[in-house]
């Protein structure tokens, strides 16, 4: 027997008794992504789907934090409450297992009923920078601040969970927002004088959402300003066509009017 491998083992459970849990970061925009210090958590790993989607539900709660009883009606909503119970306990070792053999209670703590993810320990959340680094734009009115921050939205929230209630809320929201500050970012460009950078973006926003009509509406606009007349009437085409396929209904009274507008000749133009 090696003399040391004793004094090693002790000195590891020493520092993991003494030591602090390091610091996590949690992606859930366009996927799910766990890393706990250096190491990265493999999809793997989360052998029970039941114990990612705990992780998931804390990472997207305020602080945090969710009573037990919120956690088991969001997982197994149709089980009953002891049932509920011995799920909920069956997941949260196997999640803190993932997260950390030693010390995965201290990343997933217990507090009475309430169940709180990384009380002690830093913990960065793709979400929350997304959302911190909107407002900052929103209060700047920096266009370069507007585009630092849409790149941080990698993607529609938990994809691989598009069936799950507790999380379409949340992902409408983000997108929501997400597309919104495209808008805001090309109404910027052009206050600026950049119609073709505002025309850009817009190009972006209904190519990811082909119904997004305010997009449109902007895009039809733009073009006919800048004496596109064709285009402009190309877009409203394009909207409608989308409308009808993806939502079975007809543009709005605004974007029509604006249609018609354009086919006149009323518009003033600059081009």
């Amino acid at each position: 027997m090696n003399p040391l491998a004793g004094v090693r083992g002790a000195a590891r459970d020493e520092g993991h008794e003494g030591g602090e849990p390091e610091p996590i970061r949690i992606e859930l925009l366009g996927g799910f992504r766990v890393s706990v210090g250096a190491r990265i958590i493999e999809q793997s790993e989360w052998r029970l789907r039941k114990a990612a989607s705990v992780v998931k539900l804390l990472t997207l709660a305020p602080s945090h934090h969710l009573h037990r009883e919120q956690v088991m009606n969001r997982l197994w909503p149709g089980s009953g409450r002891k049932a509920a119970s011995n799920n909920l306990r069956r997941v949260l070792h196997a999640a803190r297992k993932v997260l950390d053999p030693d010390l995965g209670s201290r990343y997933l703590v217990s507090e009475d009923e309430s169940l709180v993810l990384c009380p002690k320990s830093d913990l960065w959340v793709d979400v929350e920078a997304f959302e911190a680094s909107a407002s900052s734009a929103r209060r700047s009115r920096d266009p370069a601040a507007y585009r630092s921050t849409v790149h941080l939205y990698t993607g529609d929230l938990l994809p691989g969970n598009l069936y799950e209630e507790w999380a379409e809320d949340r992902r409408v929201e983000l997108r929501n927002k997400y597309l919104m500050l495209l808008i805001e970012l090309s109404k910027l460009r052009e206050e600026r004088g950049d119609s073709g950078s505002a025309i850009e973006v817009l190009q972006e926003v209904v190519t990811s959402e082909p119904h997004y009509e305010k997009a449109h509406f902007n895009l039809m606009r733009l073009y006919a300003e800048a004496g596109q007349r064709y285009r402009a009437m190309q877009q409203y085409d394009r909207l409608r066509q989308s409308l009808a396929r993806e939502l079975g209904t007809e543009p709005e009274a605004a974007s029509r009017h604006l249609y018609e507008e354009i086919v006149d000749g009323h518009l003033p133009t600059t081009g």
